[in-house]
């Protein structure tokens, strides 16, 4: 058998295996630099085990968010509407929604980084709590505190202010 055969018969899994503790070293050495030949002056050879197979991703989460974002259109101003209870820039539009709960270990922690943020920003926070405002946390489906709604993302848990200001800067 030709060595170019030999290589890709190799590669293509067609030649007959071989224990490689059944090949003495030197047997080893003079095949591997023979392939190598092979392989250098043909390297075609190796196309086909370089392709990859085409992978198509799918969004697993596609619908979830589509009806995130519904829920959001269709709240927008209860959440984020001039005038509602909350802290930062006065008279503007909120920025953030941010549910809150009095026997919530996080939130103070959380609302301290907030503020702090929407003072640096020039961001308006509202405010709510979800046992006050339970019927719209439900709507939205936040089940823990804190929360964060942005108008195009719901937050579920403490964010750290880092996070919250890579969403809310433009």
């Amino acid at each position: 058998m030709r060595p170019t055969l030999f290589v890709a018969a190799l590669l293509h899994g067609t030649a007959l295996p071989v224990v490689a503790q059944e090949i003495p070293q030197q047997s080893r050495t003079a095949l591997g630099e023979a392939i190598r030949a092979v392989l250098v002056e043909t390297p075609a050879l190796i196309y086909p085990l370089r392709e990859r197979p085409q992978i198509v991703a799918t969004d697993l989460y596609s619908e979830d968010a589509a009806r995130d974002l519904g829920l959001l259109d269709r709240a927008s101003r209860q959440l984020f509407s001039p005038g509602l209870p909350g802290f930062g820039a006065e008279g503007e539009p909120a920025a953030i929604a941010f549910f809150t709960q009095d026997d919530c270990p996080d939130c103070a922690a959380a609302e301290d980084e907030l503020r702090h943020l929407a003072e640096r920003l020039s961001l308006r926070v509202s405010v709510f709590d979800m046992v006050r405002d339970a019927a719209l946390a439900a709507e939205l489906g936040l089940d823990m505190a804190p929360s964060y709604v942005l108008p195009d993302m719901l937050l579920r848990g403490a964010m750290p202010a880092i996070v919250l200001e890579k969403y809310l800067r433009p």
